[in-house]
């Protein structure tokens, strides 16, 4: 009976035991409920700080920024591009010999240059052989904001010598324009007058720009010129539309007010080849005061007259003098065609003066055409409606054996300041202006070493064809008898080390 009795005693127990159970698995119950509670908790802390640790970084990537050197240029900008800032440096050193007959006597030795300058006078007869800085540049361009951009450029280089420095351009431009790529742009540039005037002078195929594109783009635009301006352009076309005013640091009464326009066009392009056409104007409306305008009287004159295809030596040896007017119309037709690795573009320039009093409005003109061939096969890169520099496929490396690319350029000019000139020996008519006849014949041969270095070596052929006004229109005592030839024939031999980026 002994075991009945463990039995009934063990059964016992477990019945009394059984509540005491029960309640310890409820408060293990409540304490795994707990603790699954506070890890969902914290499950959901993890994910917040993780989207908030990856909204972070995605802000710290978008406002990092980056540094390249392309085509030897330093830009900063930063990962969306919305802000870039590019570095921006150009030297150009010239040299020239001046191949002409050798200098003789004011008295007898007649060639001269421009009006009542006598230094001019003097150096017409023996060009100053040498070297110049043509350009030193250095400055800086970019984005803000993604919409707006900005150019700044300062020039210590000059035409026969160099300059204490100069603003060559200070802008800034608003592209967010939502047509035609259209852009607006206020400060200190040179809005485009033509087809030469558009390329850049680090890409153009010779040392200059042709005269008459030169002597134009002098009237209304040029480098350092105020100016507000409307661009535009499509797959195939371009229009600027600008209003302008005086170059920095040229100061006057009243300053002139021009408006320079251009509209361009492609009409035919197919892969290495296209044709483009243009027209352009300039328009000087109200010209510059020389003096306080009593009563009307101010002269408001207009002067043109421009150098050699070369700026070794400045001295000017076709001038009009100036020409008290009322306003300018200048007007120009553009052509050009690429082929592959060959491309010859022209202009024609019309020059009408609106010359106050009763003397006559002079009208004068000027042309040229010019062809290149690179002759290791690279072409020209037509962009902006203009022909810019070609670029080698293999730099100069003696190592892989790439010598660069090589480019052959020939050119005709023609600028006539003349207007009832007459003929040789004989005075000059009531209103006449003899402002000569210049025509430059150029070859020249460039080597681009690499995206950022060049040679321009040229020989050119000018001959000018001016005739004495008489009297003291040169300077007092050293004016040629009224219809003696002033100008001269001679050779110019000239080579340009540059370095751009």
């Amino acid at each position: 009976m002994a075991w009945k009795t463990r039995l009934i005693a063990g059964v016992a127990v477990a019945a009394l035991a059984w509540p005491a159970m029960a309640a310890a698995d409820e408060a293990t119950d409540a304490r795994i409920k707990a603790l699954e509670e506070q890890l969902a908790l914290l499950q959901g802390q993890i994910a917040d700080l993780k989207q908030s640790t990856a909204k972070n970084v995605a802000a710290v990537r978008s406002d990092a920024t980056t540094v390249s050197l392309a085509n030897g240029r330093p830009t900063i900008a930063t990962s969306d591009g919305r802000f870039t800032a590019s570095f921006r440096g150009v030297f150009q050193l010239d040299a020239a010999h001046y191949d002409q007959r050798a200098p003789g006597p004011l008295g007898s030795d007649f060639r001269r240059g421009s009006f009542g300058d006598a230094a001019e006078n003097d150096r017409a007869r023996d060009l100053s052989d040498g070297a110049n800085f043509r350009r030193a540049r250095i400055g800086i361009e970019g984005k803000a904001f993604g919409d707006f951009e900005y150019n700044f450029l300062y020039d210590f280089g000059g035409s026969g010598n160099e300059e204490a420095g100069k603003i060559s351009a200070a802008w800034v431009q608003y592209g967010g324009l939502p047509f035609a790529n259209a852009k607006i742009r206020i400060g200190a540039f040179s809005p485009p007058s033509g087809l030469e005037e558009a390329v850049s002078t680090n890409g153009s195929l010779f040392a200059e720009r042709a005269s008459p594109a030169e002597l134009v783009r002098g009237l209304a635009a040029g480098d350092g010129r105020t100016a507000v301006a409307f661009l535009a352009n499509g797959d195939n076309w371009t229009a600027t539309a600008a209003i302008t005013g005086n170059i920095i640091g040229v100061q006057t009464f009243d300053e002139q007010t021009a408006f320079v326009g251009r509209l361009s066009f492609v009409p035919f392009r197919r892969d290495g080849s296209l044709i483009h056409l243009g027209v352009n104007t300039s328009i000087v409306i109200n010209p510059a005061a020389s003096g306080p305008d009593v009563a009307g009287t101010a002269v408001t004159a207009i002067r043109l007259r421009d150098r050699p295809e070369i700026r070794v030596d400045g001295t000017r040896l076709v001038d009009t003098g100036n020409i008290d007017a009322d306003g300018l119309t200048a007007i120009g037709a553009e052509f050009g065609a690429q082929w592959k690795n060959f491309y010859v573009q022209s202009e024609y320039f019309d020059i009408d003066v609106d010359r106050k009093g009763a003397l006559g409005d002079p009208d004068f003109s000027g042309w040229y055409a010019q062809a290149g061939w690179t002759l290791t096969g690279e072409a020209r890169r037509y962009g902006n409606a203009t022909f810019d520099a070609p670029r080698p496929t293999k730099p100069f490396d003696l190592k892989t054996g790439g010598w660069g690319a090589w480019e052959l350029g020939l050119r005709y000019s023609k600028l006539d300041l003349n207007y009832l000139a007459g003929a040789p020996g004989t005075a000059a008519v009531a209103g006449a202006i003899r402002g000569g006849e210049q025509e430059t014949f150029t070859l020249g041969l460039n080597w681009y070493v690499n995206n950022v270095l060049r040679f321009q070596a040229a020989y050119q052929d000018v001959s000018v064809d001016r005739l004495s006004p008489g009297g003291t229109a040169f300077v007092a005592g050293s004016t040629p008898p009224a219809g003696a030839q002033v100008g001269q024939d001679l050779t110019i031999y000239s080579l340009r080390t540059q370095y751009a980026f």
